[in-house]
């Protein structure tokens, strides 16, 4: 089956077309059609699929295209994307673009995510580059510490933050030996 499928996708990712670090995907749940529920996609787009890395909105620029695909696997896939994507005006246009009968529209929505307009937690500075715990940030601008004398100067270096759980805007770091919570907004991943 894995020769047919590579066959059917010219060696090349389903959805972006990537030649690279080809995968043979299946999509959940299962179908009784394997040839149908089964993808060749590229590790990029497992990622993206997985979640296992923060949304590329350039490189799922591919979705414009994707959904004219007649493979029902690929269907499915990029109609979940798109619905992840529901903040974008371009994946909305998509998805009122795209048709999907309602058998292959069942099995899209019987594996969404649970809440497909829930934004991804994830924790970004100014630039919108994803920040960890253990990062070391800049300060781009001057603070005053409530409840305190401390004036954090713009080009601090705050080392080894801590992530604020359930708000995104927030991190944790220490400023001259006291714990303080700054807003992303104000610092720069040190490095990016």
């Amino acid at each position: 089956m894995e020769q047919l499928l590579l066959e059917r996708s010219g060696n090349k990712c389903e959805l972006c077309q990537s030649a690279a670090a080809l995968k043979i995907y299946e999509v959940q749940p299962q179908t009784s059609h394997p040839e149908d529920n089964t993808i060749v996609i590229c590790d990029k787009c497992i990622a993206q699929i997985e979640k296992t890395e923060e949304a590329d909105l350039k490189h799922l620029g591919f979705l414009r295209t994707s959904i004219w695909s007649a493979i029902p696997g690929v269907q499915v896939v990029t109609w979940r994307l798109l619905n992840r994507l529901k903040g974008e005006s371009w994946a909305v246009d998509s998805l009122d673009a795209m048709y999907l009968d309602e058998e292959t529209l069942a099995w899209a929505q019987a594996g969404a995510d649970e809440d497909n307009d829930a934004v991804e937690d994830i924790h970004k500075d100014c630039n919108g580059a994803p920040l960890q715990a253990g990062d070391t940030v800049v300060l781009i601008k001057s603070l005053d510490v409530k409840g305190s004398q401390l004036n954090a100067k713009m080009g601090t270096v705050v080392k080894n933050i801590r992530l604020v759980h359930n708000n995104t805007d927030q991190i944790e770091g220490k400023i001259e030996g006291q714990t303080i919570v700054i807003l992303t907004k104000f610092v720069r991943k040190q490095g990016a």
